[in-house]
């Protein structure tokens, strides 16, 4: 597990930190890529992920990080099996806080957490953030001909709830 504070934010790998209603309402009805992702889908996604949350400590006080940083505010995740791949997914900082370099934060303990050092191939897909993640060396595919997917549905249906 990794923790670590910078002015009054906070990243931890901590699962037991997440809001995992806040991630899946952010996913669910905020992003283009999880339109419509169930509770349980979320959770399910997160047990089988290396997980990063940031947080903001909205105590202007400056206190350690276990003690006041409540209000998680960004996500990110890794699908990995630690020694030759990485997925990184569900990335998201909210609009409020947008602008002050937090995603490129989150890149930047991802990329450099232990457990994902030396590994030969990470992958991510975007539509809007190429600028953000070719800064920490991501390319459009070199050899698309070699890649292929399997993708059953577009999107998660609608639910009632």
């Amino acid at each position: 597990m990794r923790e670590v504070v910078r002015n009054n934010f906070f990243i931890s790998t901590n699962k037991d930190k997440l809001d995992v209603s806040f991630i899946q309402n952010y996913l669910s009805k905020k992003s283009y890529w999880a339109k419509n992702i169930t509770n349980e889908i979320v959770k399910k996604s997160i047990n089988g992920s290396i997980c990063f949350g940031l947080y903001v400590n909205n105590n202007k006080e400056t206190v350690p990080a276990t003690l006041i940083f409540d209000k998680q505010i960004g996500f990110a995740r890794v699908i990995t099996d630690q020694a030759t791949f990485a997925y990184i997914a569900d990335v998201f900082v909210i609009e409020k806080f947008r602008g002050i370099g937090l995603s490129k934060w989150l890149m930047e303990e991802i990329m450099s957490y232990p457990n994902l050092q030396g590994l030969r191939r990470w992958l991510l897909a975007t539509r809007d953030a190429h600028g953000l993640y070719a800064k920490y060396g991501f390319l459009p595919l070199d050899k698309p001909e070699l890649m292929m997917n399997f993708k059953p549905f577009e999107n998660y249906p609608e639910t009632d709830s």
